[in-house]
């Protein structure tokens, strides 16, 4: 099986299976993480992702590569890697809109040219921009907060790990009232382990890993921490300028990070 095939089917569980995107019929993907289930129709299934399958063509199609699954493009939607930092933002954004276009409706409706500013070929974009959660935050409710914390891809370190779980040290969204940040860090419990096995095999202590609503999903190097910790911040400030009413930072270009051409 392709390995984009795999890593899709790692990010993409946890919601899967608490009945948040995709299809039924979890386990398959369940399988496909572990390394297992070769005959699973992963393109069918991912295709069903109604948030991320269109931002991975279209990532595919600015990049120059055929395929929505592959793993450079699975990887640099869900955790902002090199891929998609070498995608413009304004071009990335003009390309989504208007893919989406004949989508209109209650899904997508925050997916505007008002929302373009924030615009970015990642995950975080879907889940700080166009996802309702980041408007409701002033209801003073906590699950807006708790769904966004929970949707993002989380980095952490596994500093404890047993036959279920591990405790993992990460950074939890915060909000103020005003403004979202990043607050310091803490150990939280993280579920690992599903019926056909991990999808981290030997997770140990000291290991960086990736956090999909508190299940570990993937181990990460330095590298991609430091680039989803980048992309998160950049994110981050974009939505609290809407949040706050201030004028929004034009999409850049080509900056210093993401001068490189496409192949």
């Amino acid at each position: 099986m392709p390995s984009g095939h795999r890593v899709f089917a790692q990010y993409a569980h946890a919601p899967n299976a608490l009945g948040y995107c995709g299809p039924p019929g979890s386990e398959r993907l369940q399988a496909v993480a572990c390394g297992g289930a070769p005959d699973t129709d992963v393109v069918a299934m991912a295709r069903q992702f109604s948030g991320a399958w269109p931002y991975q063509e279209v990532i595919a199609r600015l990049a120059g590569i055929a395929d929505p699954l592959d793993e450079r493009v699975v990887r640099g939607y869900w955790i902002a890697d090199e891929l998609s930092d070498r995608i413009d933002r304004a071009e990335f954004g003009d390309a989504l809109l208007s893919r989406l276009a004949s989508q209109a409706g209650h899904y997508w409706k925050h997916l505007t040219a008002d929302l373009l500013g924030e615009a970015a070929p990642t995950h975080n974009f879907h889940v700080f921009g166009v996802y309702p959660w980041s408007r409701l935050l002033d209801t003073g409710m906590p699950q807006p907060l708790q769904v966004l914390d929970s949707c993002r891809i989380r980095w952490g370190e596994v500093v404890g790990v047993d036959a279920d779980r591990a405790l993992v040290r990460s950074r939890r969204l915060s909000w103020d009232g005003t403004r979202l940040s990043l607050g310091p860090e803490q150990d939280d419990p993280a579920d690992y382990r599903v019926p056909e096995g991990t999808f981290v095999h030997d997770l140990a202590v000291g290991d960086r890993v990736a956090v999909h609503w508190d299940f570990v999903c993937d181990r990460l190097d330095l590298d991609q921490v430091e680039r989803l910790a980048r992309q998160t911040e950049w994110q981050l400030a974009q939505t609290n300028q809407r949040l706050t009413g201030e004028v929004p930072t034009p999409s850049p270009k080509q900056t210093d990070a993401n001068v490189s051409r496409l192949p």
